[in-house]
């Protein structure tokens, strides 16, 4: 949440600051992926240079961040990987508030809770929840072997006849 505080007052009044990264960081568990949620506000960065250092420092393999972040030159030198909605060079100290650690957050319309499987790469980010993952690994599974084969056949230069039976199968 946004600070009550103009950032000068946090700071003079030698405030602590509220975004709790820190705190997250030497929370987790290796492979545990942070997710924050600032609905999406481009204003000011949930995440720097350094925060993605302790973050990787600390087993975390990435970062979705609904909100902005900054030092992208840190960030990729270090090879963090980050998904954010946009990128400002305004640091959100004294500027946030994070209201709970661990708990369920939206990230554009889709509502991410503690033990959710997310998914990313360059095309975007997939939120599996908890419940479903076992089932849709194995699913995943069968498609990437079959997707396998298709391409071996493609290489081979297949005859469409020899492709077409797989065209619609992991649809069935």
């Amino acid at each position: 949440m946004p600070e009550r505080k103009t950032p000068t007052q946090g700071y003079i009044d030698k405030e602590p600051i509220k975004m709790s990264t820190r705190e997250i960081y030497y929370l987790s568990e290796p492979g545990d992926v942070l997710v924050a949620d600032f609905a999406g506000n481009l204003d000011v960065s949930n995440m720097g240079g350094q925060s993605a250092l302790v973050a990787k420092t600390h087993g975390f393999v990435g970062a979705i961040v609904n909100g902005a972040v900054r030092d992208l030159p840190a960030i990729r030198e270090i090879d963090y990987p980050v998904w954010a909605a946009g990128v400002t060079p305004i640091t959100g100290k004294f500027r946030m508030e994070a209201m709970e650690i661990n708990g369920p957050v939206r990230v554009h319309d889709v509502v991410v809770y503690p033990g959710d499987l997310i998914v990313a790469d360059d095309s975007g980010i997939c939120v599996v929840p908890a419940e479903h993952v076992v089932p849709l690994i194995d699913e995943a599974e069968r498609v990437g072997g079959a997707e396998d084969h298709m391409r071996a056949l493609i290489e081979s230069k297949a005859p469409i006849s020899e492709l077409r039976p797989f065209f619609r199968k992991r649809y069935d």
